[in-house]
């Protein structure tokens, strides 16, 4: 009898992926740069072990949104004093902080708990087209969209 093969959070090799975000759309660049960081590409994956790779997103400020989403799509955040919910939109987001569209975009496609919060450190964006990781030398990774 076979059994089947568990990750251990020692054995696991990461590597580093570079991936452009111009022209890309939101959500379909966030399910696969969420996948890649949990590790689900890779045939070792392992649920309860964090089995994936770094991920650096650079022109995140260049990223595409369908329909009216610029203006209707609002982010919500709360200083938990009453009264004080603040909205902005996509746009203003954008405008103001584009790493933040895509961070929140990834994030709540991570699981939740302590081992979501781990993953999710392995995620890198950046607004523009520099970034500070080229000591990794990250591979370019393809995202069909």
């Amino acid at each position: 009898m076979r059994s089947t093969y568990m990750a251990k959070a020692h054995e696991v090799e990461r590597k580093w992926y570079v991936v452009d975000a111009e022209g890309q759309t939101l959500g379909r660049l966030s399910s696969e740069v969420a996948s890649v960081i949990r590790g689900k590409h890779k045939p070792t994956y392992t649920p309860h072990v964090d089995t994936g790779d770094h991920v650096v997103i650079i022109n995140a400020d260049k990223i595409h949104l369908t329909g009216n989403k610029w203006e209707d799509k609002k982010y919500y955040r709360h200083s938990r004093t009453p009264g004080n919910l603040k909205t902005a939109t996509a746009e203003e987001m954008n405008s103001r902080k584009p790493e933040k569209m895509l961070e929140l975009a990834i994030w709540g496609m991570l699981p939740k708990g302590r081992l979501g919060r781990q993953m999710y450190k392995k995620l890198n964006v950046y607004a523009g087209s520099e970034h500070p990781h080229a000591a990794q030398k990250p591979e370019t990774l393809e995202i069909r969209g």
